[in-house]
């Protein structure tokens, strides 16, 4: 069971509750201080102009609201925000969003009643997902639309994803025994004012970006070993005198998985000695895609991992406005609710799974072309040559797709577009670069998956699965039993999709 309230979440804890099915719990000291400062916001809001209480919201904040409106306020402000549009966000999304709004709340600044706090607890643990639209934020005022129809659900107006079926959040509700939040000071503008939607998607990329890095790091490390390349650039003396923790990361992961093979040469039996040929026929060096990878991936790999410190670091923040300090007495306004820090990390993200698609489209291309590596037939062709066609058909959606990716790789981080009567004149367009880098990763496990498809005729024409190393041997034999060897030309997109699942479901190596 994972404890809210009394740590900070790591990412392997969400990792848990998305992934493990992990029953969340609330730590009692983290609820009382939640309800400590609930009973502070209400005694301190009484007769002071405090924003989003009385007052109307952004550019209407000049307006007073009357005291026997101000509840009808909070439920106007979920109403006329519940404007999404687009698909509906995938389970695991809304389950990571909700994740990352309650644990926002339960840091104790939101001015939230525990109720609220209660209610996500269990629509989490209960698999109860509210149906939140794609399109609508602009990650300045927070995820505003997204958090909406959150919000929409927690008063029991809303819809809600339940056993496989689109049904009203009332009727759940009733059928669990669950009330609706009340409104009783601001839990409309607390739900909605935060950069949950795009900080919950984000910890999702993370979580399948490293994957990918893992597997471009064993395919990688497995195109080397069947073209029979030297190992001097996974060498431990070649990386470590360039001082970036990624490459000699890449580096040593790739000499792991590499330990035992038989097919891996060393250069110094094989080249360095007295020659007497004039033109070699071997290449003295691999191409690029092959002795370049802990260069190429290095840098990816660092650029995950300082994403994750700041994902994490919001997902452990209070991204509220105003934000309630009931130990200090006051309640501070300004802008916590702005998503620039997620955005970012997403831009980064995917450019830099966009280069992983990149490199796992060459390498393939390499397997491909037997004019390149003078080794295999072409397209991985082990039928009759001419009569039939390979893995020819899906290359080209392997090259389509990672074209995608190269046009998507274009930054929202720098596309701001004020609204809202200019009153937000700078936004982070942070849900987007998020579900933006989302579709990027996804795009980058079809890629990788053609390229799997490919490595495995490889070893099958070679027949050289007995001189694989001990790691590589298990990945062949894993996929194999998913796709089987083939020579006869038939779909292959169905295996395409079997290969793609097995890639997210399964934890191949540490990264």
């Amino acid at each position: 069971m994972v404890v809210l309230g009394s740590n900070a979440l790591s990412l392997a804890e969400v990792h848990q509750v998305l992934f493990g099915r992990e029953a969340l719990t609330l730590e009692p000291t983290a609820v009382q201080n939640v309800q400590d400062n609930f009973d502070f916001l209400e005694n301190f809001a009484s007769k002071k102009l405090i924003y989003g209480i009385n007052t109307g919201f952004g550019p209407m904040a000049q307006y007073r609201i009357n005291e026997e409106d101000k509840l009808q306020l909070q439920y106007n402000l979920i109403r006329s925000h519940s404007s999404g549009a687009g698909k509906p966000l995938s389970p695991l999304f809304t389950k990571s969003l909700m994740l990352a709004r309650l644990n926002s709340f339960m840091q104790g600044h939101s001015g939230v009643h525990p109720s609220v706090v209660h209610l996500l607890a269990e629509m989490i643990n209960r698999d109860i997902y509210p149906c939140i639209y794609e399109h609508g934020g602009v990650g300045a005022s927070g995820d505003l639309v997204q958090l909406s129809h959150l919000a929409h659900c927690l008063i029991g107006e809303g819809e809600v994803l339940y056993q496989d079926k689109i049904q009203v959040a009332a009727d759940v509700f009733q059928q669990l025994g669950l009330e609706p939040v009340k409104v009783r000071i601001r839990e409309g503008l607390a739900i909605l004012n935060g950069t949950s939607a795009m900080t919950g998607i984000g910890l999702v990329n993370i979580i399948y970006a490293k994957k990918l890095v893992a597997w471009s790091t064993i395919l990688s490390s497995m195109i080397n070993e069947v073209v029979e390349a030297f190992d001097d650039h996974l060498s431990h003396e070649l990386n470590v005198v360039k001082r970036h923790a990624g490459q000699n990361r890449i580096a040593e992961h790739m000499r792991y998985i590499l330990s035992d093979s038989k097919m891996v040469r060393h250069r110094p039996d094989h080249l360095y000695k007295e020659l007497e040929e004039e033109v070699f026929k071997d290449k003295v060096q691999e191409y690029y895609s092959l002795r370049c990878v802990p260069q190429v991936l290095g840098p990816i790999y660092d650029t995950l991992n300082h994403a994750e410190t700041i994902v994490v670091g919001e997902l452990n923040s209070v991204s509220d406005n105003p934000v309630v300090d009931h130990k200090a007495g006051n309640v501070f306004h300004g802008g916590n609710f702005h998503g620039d820090y997620i955005s970012l990390e997403m831009d980064k993200i995917k450019i830099a799974i966009t280069k992983l698609s990149m490199l796992s489209e060459r390498q393939l291309n390499y397997l491909m072309n037997d004019k390149l590596n003078h080794k295999f037939p072409p397209f991985m062709n082990l039928g009759k040559l001419g009569f039939n066609f390979g893995m020819q058909g899906v290359q080209f959606t392997a090259t389509s797709t990672v074209a995608e990716n190269q046009t998507l790789s274009f930054p929202m981080y720098v596309h701001s577009i004020p609204n809202n009567n200019d009153n937000q004149d700078i936004v982070s367009m942070g849900c987007n670069a998020a579900e933006m880098a989302a579709k990027v990763i996804e795009n980058t496990f079809e890629v990788v998956s053609i390229q799997v498809m490919t490595l495995l005729q490889a070893v099958d024409y070679l027949g050289c699965e007995t001189r694989l190393s001990t790691f590589s041997r298990k990945i062949y034999q894993d996929v194999r039993a998913i796709f089987p060897k083939f020579i006869e030309d038939s779909p292959k997109f169905q295996d395409v999709r079997n290969i793609k699942q097995y890639l997210m479901e399964t934890e191949p190596l540490s990264i």
